[in-house]
């Protein structure tokens, strides 16, 4: 007679909802291969299960050295009729970031036996797992349920992880720990049925306080920033903020929410947000549409009504008994910092933070493009087992923290990092890049992020030791395509991945966006000053780097820099670097960084008939750049509405540029252009790509419905010129399509 399972053993180590939910989706698996289940319902499935389809045409994962081959221990044993043949992503759900040393060994344990070894930290405080198989995925899920880890709505239209600042708790700014309120708004709202009705995702996000960026809560759907009034706790509450394709800021939603409310006002917030958001169009579908549409104030109107129509929930407040259920415990006495040697001193510098309990420290292990492997996992679960506890903590630039580290442990525990290859200094410094994954395994990627990332990494860690120190404390961060997984629009130098055009062949390039800050919460965005080849990246921010050097004014920090000098500084300061070499002088460019591949397709080929067109086109293109970066500057000099006109302007002119390359006459106006537009382009969907669909054309179509850039306001005017960037790389991709469709056309 057999004793119980593996299976078995882990249901009854986990909790039996958890294990019931699991069951459900692997029979839903089960059904989908029986081809018993519709296509669009079983994606939605695994998406909210945690698993996404990959990008699979590399066959090598960037490891920001050079590039490694993949070994999949799963994939290389399953033949063709698996499910799919090519193996995805799983998305681990860690909330606030917090991760036990048990959790951590049964996470490295998953890497090695179904992925490549490598843990990924995400900028929303989760791990994720490549090259993982659908069919592995139930007992990945039973394995971290076990330890108390849900993958439940790690993706799909729902709440995502809750994001907290790392030092919640250890921080001597905060207004209190938000740790518990994290805690009981993701426990709240998971499965909870007034969530699972969204047309996208929503993101929530706390802060312990307003000055810092550990939070990030501008950039979420909802915020909720640590507050203490007459003695009283409560937050200052946010909502419609958001990045991706247009960032926005969020607004407040209430200067101060108290404790007890915290809960079903964000209860009413997703009440209002399932009903009336977005359904139909995804592109127009996150919270930040919703408020923008009825405005903040009608908002308002609507969240309160929904407030008092609620129902009294004893989990309100339940968990308001006991907030220290979250507190965390040391288990070595605090003591000051140890001496050490020369390296050590710099990396605690840089990557050790003294806690606001005397004589400990929070230490930020750097992780190189968010990965660390399955040993350095394990090494990290020991090392919380020695020194400092299940004080784990994943955090929003892509780094490991664990918190609790007496002083007098700290000599030995940086000596045991370096032992593993994880004591690299400069945490939160110039050389400490976020990337997304771009197109390493990213459907979306169009640059390679991740190279560009782990090539400037190399290059500025040479000259780390002789950089100013205002230099060495800017963030850098690289998205390879416009949605902004690496938050580049609230970095002090951001890079977006584009594509360009040139004599015919695919050249991969990076937009330049200047003018953001990650302090206080992610406060400002920054703006597109110009296009650049991928090769030239690292030149780029050599210029732009010695040019605030040279030219601060005090102690001016780099937003303010930009504010003063102005966009147009660094775009002038960019040009001669702006434009890729031919082909036959440099091949180098025509390929992305750590990728030995052309990044072209193949040799386009000009024919007779196109030398006349393509230069056109491309003149039109750059005439519409131009025009943006016009209203750009009038955007810097506070003109807003005269900035949305001329952004808008900007847009008409790429739209002209490919009517007239389609050989179709319009006139000079805007509405016999875009009418144009709209029949040749919009109704025939040219204009469509494979992934944002309509989603930038009709950017331009609103705009001219709306008129909204006539009396436009400082917000309204940023996001217009948010649009018309994207709009205009929509043109670019749009005459890179059409021309390729030509060139195979004529083989």
């Amino acid at each position: 007679m057999t004793g119980p399972t593996w299976k078995d053993r882990l249901s009854d180590a986990m909790p039996e909802h958890l294990a019931r939910e699991i069951d459900v989706f692997e029979g839903q698996i089960e059904l989908k291969k029986a081809g018993k289940l519709d296509d669009k319902i079983f994606a939605e499935t695994r998406l909210r299960r945690g698993a996404y389809g990959q990008r699979y045409d590399n066959g090598m994962r960037n490891d920001g050295t050079g590039q490694q081959p993949l070994v999949f221990p799963t994939a290389l044993t399953k033949g063709p009729d698996t499910m799919w043949d090519a193996p995805g992503m799983q998305r681990i759900k860690n909330p606030f970031g917090k991760v036990t040393a048990e959790q951590m060994d049964v996470m490295s344990d998953l890497a090695d036996e179904y992925s490549d070894s490598i843990l990924h930290v995400t900028t929303r405080q989760d791990i994720q797992l490549h090259f993982v198989h659908i069919e592995d995925c139930p007992d990945m899920h039973r394995r971290l349920a076990a330890t108390g880890i849900t993958t439940r709505e790690a993706c799909g239209n729902s709440v995502r992880n809750v994001t907290a600042c790392e030092f919640s708790g250890v921080c001597s700014t905060e207004g209190f720990d938000v740790t518990p309120y994290a805690d009981a708004v993701t426990q709240y709202f998971l499965g909870h049925p007034d969530v699972q009705d969204f047309g996208r995702k929503f993101k929530i996000a706390f802060s312990g306080c307003h000055d810092e960026p550990c939070g990030a809560t501008t950039f979420h759907d909802l915020g909720a920033i640590a507050e203490v009034r007459d003695g009283k706790r409560g937050f200052r509450v946010v909502v419609g903020g958001g990045l991706g394709a247009v960032p926005v800021k969020a607004k407040v939603l209430s200067e101060f929410c108290e404790e007890r409310e915290l809960l079903p006002l964000a209860q009413a917030v997703c009440r209002v947000f399932a009903r009336l958001g977005e359904k139909q169009s995804r592109a127009r579908a996150r919270i930040k549409f919703l408020v923008q549409k009825v405005g903040l104030e009608e908002f308002k109107k609507l969240v309160a009504e929904e407030r008092s129509k609620l129902r009294d929930d004893p989990r309100w407040t339940a968990f308001l008994s006991d907030l220290s259920a979250t507190d965390e415990t040391p288990i070595r006495p605090g003591a000051p910092l140890a001496t050490g040697d020369a390296a050590f001193q710099k990396w605690a510098e840089t990557n050790l933070r003294p806690q606001s309990q005397d004589g400990y420290y929070v230490a930020t292990i750097k992780m190189p493009l968010g990965d660390f492997t399955s040993t350095q996992g394990r090494v990290l679960a020991d090392l919380a087992r020695e020194y400092t506890g299940d004080t784990i903590r994943l955090t929003i630039e892509q780094n490991v923290a664990l918190r609790w580290l007496s002083g007098a442990d700290a000599y030995a525990f940086y000596q045991r990092l370096v032992d593993n290859g994880m004591g690299d200094a400069g945490a939160r410094t110039i050389t400490d890049i976020a990337a997304c994954p771009g197109t390493d395994t990213c459907k979306l990627g169009i640059s390679a992020s991740r190279g560009l990332a782990g090539e400037l990494r190399k290059r500025l860690k040479v000259i780390e030791d002789d950089l100013p120190p205002e230099v060495r404390a800017l963030r850098i961060k690289a998205s390879g395509c416009f949605n902004s997984c690496s938050q580049h629009h609230a970095a002090d130098i951001g890079f977006l991945g584009v594509s360009r055009n040139v004599g015919g062949r695919k050249v991969p390039h990076f937009n330049v966006i200047v003018g953001g800050s990650f302090q206080k919460n992610a406060g400002e965005y920054g703006l597109v000053a110009g296009a650049v080849p991928s090769k030239a990246v690292p030149k780029a921010v050599e210029m732009i780097t010695q040019k605030y050097t040279a030219e601060r004014e005090g102690d001016e920090s780099f937003h303010d820099f930009i504010e003063r000098v102005g966009k147009g500084a660094i775009r002038k300061l960019l040009k001669p670097i702006a434009k890729a070499p031919a082909y036959e002088d440099d091949p180098s460019f025509y390929s992305d960084w750590r990728d030995p591949r052309e990044y072209t397709i193949g040799d386009l080929g000009i024919g007779e008939c196109a030398g006349e067109i393509v230069p056109f086109v491309e003149f039109g293109l750059q005439a519409a750049e131009q025009e943006l970066y016009e209203a750009q500057e009038l955007h810097e000099k506070k003109e807003s509405a005269p900035a949305a006109g001329k952004a808008f302007a900007a847009m008409v002119t790429a739209a002209k540029a490919l009517v007239r390359f389609l050989d179709v006459q319009c006139r000079d106006d805007a509405d016999d252009v875009i009418a144009q537009f709209r029949t040749h382009l919009f109704d025939t969907k040219v204009f469509f790509d494979p992934y944002a669909k309509g989603k930038f054309a009709n950017y331009l179509l609103k705009l001219h419905e709306s008129r909204s850039f006539t009396n436009a306001d400082d917000e309204i005017a940023h996001r217009t010129l948010d649009e018309a960037q994207l709009f205009i790389e929509a043109a670019h991709a749009c005459y890179q399509r059409i021309t390729e469709a030509s060139a195979d056309a004529a083989e």
